[in-house]
């Protein structure tokens, strides 16, 4: 294992640079242009070109005012990193995990037969409901839970880091209006997803099922139709029936880290032989399940074989501490017991300057091609596992604020 200094002036000029960086962009993800009345007038034109008739669009837009919270929810993102043990203790707690038993025990019904019409493992879908509303309670929260025209139009305004899929949003929510909903029966979270299952407006205009035969779809009101549209939707993602969405594994003394990859997936029967198991003793049910190896923690915590399904909460939403939450959450609430290893909970992380520095030492060496935005994820990740091999380093790809230093010399 190579031995690597921290080079001061290189420390000092990046991390500069880096706090310039994360400055600057903090005001550039949020700038107006001239006043909310402006903007609803401008953009008028563009729901015009969407299909949207000047008459949905004033009684939709008319009276909408700019949420002033939005921006304050936009720029409210914390410095450090959650470590995703911290995240999934939090979301995945005893009281989670018993509210949650006792809310699919009194819907037994209605899960079984969402599950048997979609081929989705209604455990997945409880704990989707779980994590996202508290199984329906936030849904009565009226300080979180309003009108998504207003809170779209001024995610819009404010012209996030992600401008033209918050106004496709926009857009896809006045096409509902256009369909028939009234802009007051739309309500969600600030960011605009909506029902028990938190999804968007474009979702529900292209996924949407009516769960009850009632002849409309109604997420917010209506369980029935929040679990087949959110089926519908993981479906889409590509689904597969009866696949488990990972095993917690242990891997043997110099085991080849370098083989962790998601974007190439093995059989089973490829870690088996190189020592791998599940852990506690359980077996395999199917060698041939293709797997990725993944390491939310490195080589010190929890460590996994994941399948697509997998891949399909990520899908969902793509943060994987959120993916992880939801899948140990269906093995809890199937009764499945706390994650086996421990994970490192000592660990420091970098900072948003430290991360913005990261990437961009990892870009100067020719191993990440990503945006430098301080935002650590699988091509982050990737692109630091390929520093370690390259330097005789243990290739778990796991950045922490040891890796900043690292990267100094």
């Amino acid at each position: 294992m190579v031995q690597i200094k921290a080079a001061r002036s290189w420390y000092i000029r990046v991390l500069y640079g880096a706090l310039i960086y994360a400055l600057s962009a903090g005001v550039a993800i949020s700038q107006p242009i001239g006043t909310f009345a402006q903007f609803i007038a401008a953009f008028e034109s563009k729901a015009r070109q969407n299909g949207i008739s000047s008459a949905i669009y004033g009684q939709a837009m008319g009276s909408v005012q700019n949420d002033t919270s939005i921006a304050r929810r936009i720029s409210g993102q914390p410095e450090f990193t959650t470590p995703i043990w911290e995240y999934i203790e939090r979301r995945v707690s005893s009281g989670r995990i018993s509210r949650g038993k006792l809310a699919l025990a009194r819907n037994q019904a209605l899960f079984d037969a969402i599950g048997r019409r979609y081929g989705v493992d209604p455990f997945v879908l409880g704990a989707i409901w779980g994590i996202e509303t508290d199984y329906g309670a936030v849904l009565s929260n009226s300080s979180l839970i309003k009108p998504i025209l207003p809170s779209l139009a001024s995610l819009v305004y404010q012209r996030r880091g992600r401008v033209a899929l918050d106004e496709a949003e926009l857009i896809a929510a006045l096409q509902l209006v256009q369909a028939g909903h009234l802009p007051h029966t739309l309500v969600g979270s600030w960011a605009g997803a909506m029902g028990h299952l938190q999804v968007n407006s474009s979702i529900l205009l292209s996924r949407g099922a009516d769960g009850n035969g009632d002849g409309k779809v109604d997420v917010h009101n209506s369980l029935a139709d929040a679990l087949a549209t959110s089926a519908a939707l993981l479906n889409s993602f590509g689904y597969k029936s009866g696949v488990d969405w990972g095993f917690e594994i242990t891997l043997p003394a110099g085991f080849d880290y370098s083989v962790a990859s998601r974007t190439q997936m093995k059989p089973i029967e490829f870690f088996a032989n190189r020592g791998v198991r599940r852990v506690s003793g359980r077996e395999f049910s199917n060698l041939n399940q293709d797997v990725f190896l993944y390491l939310p923690a490195g080589k010190d915590g929890p460590k996994f074989l994941m399948t697509p399904n997998y891949l399909v909460l990520k899908s969902y939403n793509f943060s994987d501490s959120y993916a992880l939450a939801v899948a140990h959450l269906t093995d809890r609430l199937k009764g499945a017991g706390r994650f086996v290893s421990p994970w490192p909970i000592q660990t420091k992380f970098p900072n948003l300057a430290q991360r913005i520095a990261i990437q961009n030492r990892l870009a100067q060496l020719g191993f990440y091609q990503g945006e430098v935005d301080g935002r650590i994820g699988p091509i982050t990740q990737e692109a630091y596992k390929q520093y370690q091999l390259s330097n005789g380093i243990l290739a778990d790809g796991f950045i922490t604020l040891e890796t900043f230093y690292q990267l100094g010399g």
